[in-house]
């Protein structure tokens, strides 16, 4: 690519709203504009207040375009919720070519034929995703242009959502006067940022929990094969939390992130040879001990049981998340055929002894996301909690520069839009002025 390209996208999410900016030069994705505001009007990954989820996506791009120095006009966006649900189907045409080579329309076509599943009218398309093509009797063909042959198969991932969930989240879009270029499941995404191609060759199951809702997207022989969302979520321990301590839902989240970095620190001096780390298991007499959180300045309270707070609120309800998990694991009859274990993303993969909890129930091994495949401004989207953020960014940047782009709908609405990108123009002249 001779010439950079800007692309952006919106996370929209139950707890946060992350508008980022790129700019793409060759092969690298530089991150120039971002934004990160409480989410409102959001729950469970779906929009229950069109207002309030316009008034905050208007002020994010806003905030990221002005970190960026530039305007944009087209955004991909993240879609998630207990409405999303996958398939896998297959596809078959013959090879229209007469020497039979295979071109990239016949690739097209076999797409198109796999997507063509029955379906209710209540329900859209958000991804028609090939795993794997088959030439004459030839498997395991990741690109079979240019192969010669007289039958051309492919097999597919199919996600989709319901229809009303998904046009009043494009409507929002709409009317902050941006055009939604694409939609993107959020567990695809996540992976995108956070699995090595080995995972996905091995086989792994991204869990990308965040506030309302918990994305599950299961790879298997480098492909997705199964896609779903379940409605448990960070924001159900908070409120657990909340009740057990007796405090408020913004103070209880602030001791669960408290406890989190608490134990980090123990566990870096246990690696260090120093104080050895207390999880859940431990034996030791410091299982029950006190910990002093004043510094949080809480007016309610200043000390919390370290074992009533985990053993005995936070665990249960990971439990409870882990065991939802593994259902999803078995439903999606690939149980046993994923080495490479759980990645966990998300906000909630920072949750005090998720890991070792998640462990035990799956009996997989559990690694904490660590989103890379970006650059620029990256400090403030640092973490698991931004996993689904920097992949829908990259998986923009791998759909819309320099390649095939997958087979994704446009999501066009009737909703006379020009008024609202009219005033969003002039709202930006008025922000120049003095």
């Amino acid at each position: 690519m001779a010439k950079e390209q800007i692309i952006s996208a919106i996370d929209v999410g139950s707890s946060k709203i992350v508008c980022l900016i790129a700019e793409i030069l060759e092969d690298k994705i530089q991150i120039i504009g971002v934004s990160t505001l409480p989410s409102r009007g959001i729950k469970k990954g779906v929009v229950v207040d069109i207002d309030e989820a316009v008034e905050v996506l208007s002020e994010g791009m806003e905030a990221a375009e002005r970190m960026a120095g530039v305007s944009v006009s087209r955004v991909w966006v993240t879609v998630n919720g207990s409405h999303i649900s996958s398939v896998n189907s297959q596809g078959v045409v013959a090879v229209s070519a007469p020497d039979g080579e295979i071109s990239v329309s016949d690739v097209n076509r076999v797409t198109e034929a796999a997507r063509a599943i029955s379906m209710p009218s209540s329900r859209e398309i958000i991804h028609v995703i090939p795993r794997t093509f088959i030439v004459d009797s030839q498997e395991g063909i990741d690109d079979p242009v240019g192969m010669s042959g007289v039958r051309l198969q492919v097999e597919t991932h199919i996600v989709s959502g319901a229809t009303t969930s998904m046009r009043n989240l494009v409507k929002c879009i709409q009317q902050v006067g941006l055009d939604a270029e694409n939609l993107t499941f959020t567990g695809l995404a996540a992976s995108e940022s956070v699995l090595s191609e080995t995972e996905k060759e091995l086989g792994v199951v991204v869990a990308d929990i965040g506030g309302g809702t918990s994305n599950i997207c299961i790879f298997v022989d480098g492909s997705p094969v199964y896609s779903s969302v379940l409605k448990l979520g960070g924001k159900n321990i908070t409120s657990d939390i909340a009740i057990g301590l007796r405090v408020s839902l913004e103070e209880a989240e602030e001791i669960k992130k408290y406890m989190g970095v608490y134990e980090a620190k123990l566990a870096q001096k246990s690696k260090a040879g120093g104080e050895r780390s207390y999880f859940s298991g431990a034996t030791t007499n410091k299982d029950d001990e006190d910990i002093d959180i004043s510094s949080l300045g809480l007016p309610n309270i200043q000390k919390v049981n370290r074992k009533f707070l985990i053993e005995g609120i936070i665990q249960p309800r990971l439990e409870e998340i882990a065991d939802e998990i593994q259902q999803e694991i078995k439903k999606s009859g690939y149980e046993g055929l994923m080495p490479a274990g759980v990645v966990v993303a998300g906000g909630t993969a920072l949750t005090v002894s998720l890991k070792d909890t998640f462990s035990i129930v799956l009996n997989l091994p559990v690694r904490i996301a660590e989103p890379t495949g970006v650059s620029g401004l990256i400090d403030e989207v640092n973490g698991p909690a931004f996993a689904a953020s920097i992949g829908g960014i990259i998986y923009a940047a791998k759909n819309s520069v320099g390649g095939v782009r997958s087979m994704v709908p446009k999501f066009k609405l009737p909703l006379g839009s020009v008024k609202s990108a009219f005033d969003r123009v002039v709202h930006i002249f008025k922000g120049f002025m003095p």
